[in-house]
């Protein structure tokens, strides 16, 4: 359920700010990839060491001095589900008031992931209206609230406003994490086919099969049923079905034998293929004056086609203007298109990030900011997956 899931663990200043270490550490044990805020009022119960040495990076608490250039927009995008625990009454009024003050904040206003909450505080500060309030928005926000419950409360103190148990958290970020609608069938193509001249060489091209491979990571993270057929060796989400192929044939002939709702063709499939390959290495000193080609299966067009039609994602991997996607985007009849220049800094083959421009079926384009290519394959998944055929033009 938490193998490879991104989780943001906000931690706030309260006394059972000690809990946290504990679920942070059940949350690592899970197989969730664990990042840790901090607010300055949290660091007078728990130190930055525990997290550090419990989810293997260092904790964040500053908007300001960081590594990252943003850290608020970066750790936003990052998470699948942030997490507040212990959440205070002043943080929650913060974050009903939009006041941005502090990095935990700033980053549960920008996340567009689910919000979960466990509120912490004596039952005066629970029960207060102010309080009471600030829930109300909160809930209205779509924020998912777990307890309080009642119990000790510190200064030997009883009644509601403990925080919720390690375990019922867990068992709540599980729930949330859970997709409610249907398992899609989602076929997904990575890398770059190789064309064989001989039993040693090949034609092909650089593409290293990150961002196919960032996207049928993120369907399965989403309970998906995920076909990955790839040239890439990368490693993959355990629940993905990895088909290996080498090349333009090899392809076609895995997606064809592979039912779709939704496929995501992002390998990078050559163009051509040597007419005729030699049984044996061809000897340098032999020379080839040329090497006869052929054109390769459409691979994007046998999908297309098929009946009944899943929603279709297209790749082009160009250099210059973005005019000449968007016609291919038309040419072929695709629902999305995802264009990137490779000649621009951070976009290219092999890199970790990526700069893209979506185009719809209609030629309209948008372009999103340089971002992580798991980033990205998240942001794509978000329009692919809800799109449905009646929503062609």
């Amino acid at each position: 359920m938490l193998t490879g899931r991104r989780l943001l663990l906000a931690v706030t200043g309260g006394v059972a700010a000690y809990k946290s270490a504990f679920l942070a550490r059940r949350l690592v044990e899970g197989g969730a990839e664990v990042k840790v805020m901090l607010t300055e009022s949290a660091l007078e119960f728990v130190g930055p060491q525990t997290y550090a040495a419990i989810t293997g990076s260092q904790p964040h608490v500053a908007l300001f001095g960081e590594d990252m250039v943003s850290p608020h927009t970066e750790l936003a995008r990052w998470c699948e589900l942030a997490v507040v625990a212990p959440a205070t009454a002043a943080t929650l009024g913060k974050l009903s008031a939009g006041i941005s003050d502090n990095l935990v904040v700033s980053t549960l206003l920008a996340t567009k992931a689910p919000v979960l909450i466990a509120p912490a505080m004596h039952t005066e500060m629970w029960e207060h209206p102010a309080t009471r309030r600030n829930m109300e928005t909160l809930r209205g926000y779509g924020y998912i609230v777990v307890g309080p419950e009642t119990g000790a409360l510190a200064g030997g103190d009883e009644g509601i406003g403990r925080m919720s148990e390690p375990e019922a958290i867990l068992e709540a970020i599980e729930t949330a994490l859970t997709p409610s609608g249907p398992s899609l069938r989602v076929l997904v193509t990575a890398g770059g086919t190789r064309e064989p001249v001989d039993p040693v060489r090949y034609l092909g091209n650089r593409s290293s099969g990150k961002m196919g491979h960032a996207v049928a990571d993120e369907a399965a993270r989403r309970g998906h049923m995920v076909t990955l057929v790839t040239t890439s060796a990368l490693p993959t989400h355990p629940a993905v079905k990895v088909v290996a192929v080498e090349t333009a044939e090899e392809m076609l002939q895995a997606v064809e034998g592979t039912p779709a709702d939704v496929a995501v063709m992002a390998a990078a499939v050559a163009d051509f293929r040597p007419t005729t390959s030699g049984a044996e290495k061809i000897p340098r000193s032999q020379g080839l004056e040329s090497i006869p080609l052929s054109p390769t299966p459409d691979i994007l067009a046998s999908v297309v086609a098929r009946q009944p039609r899943p929603v279709v994602v297209g790749f082009a991997a160009e250099t210059g203007d973005v005019e000449r996607a968007v016609e291919k985007a038309k040419r072929k009849d695709v629902d999305l298109l995802v264009y990137n220049d490779v000649t621009e800094p951070g976009s290219g083959f092999g890199t970790d990030t990526n700069r893209v421009v979506v185009i719809d079926a209609g030629g309209g384009t948008e372009q999103w900011p340089l971002m992580t290519k798991s980033e990205v394959a998240a942001k794509l998944l978000d329009r692919a997956l809800g799109m449905r055929v009646s929503d062609r033009p």
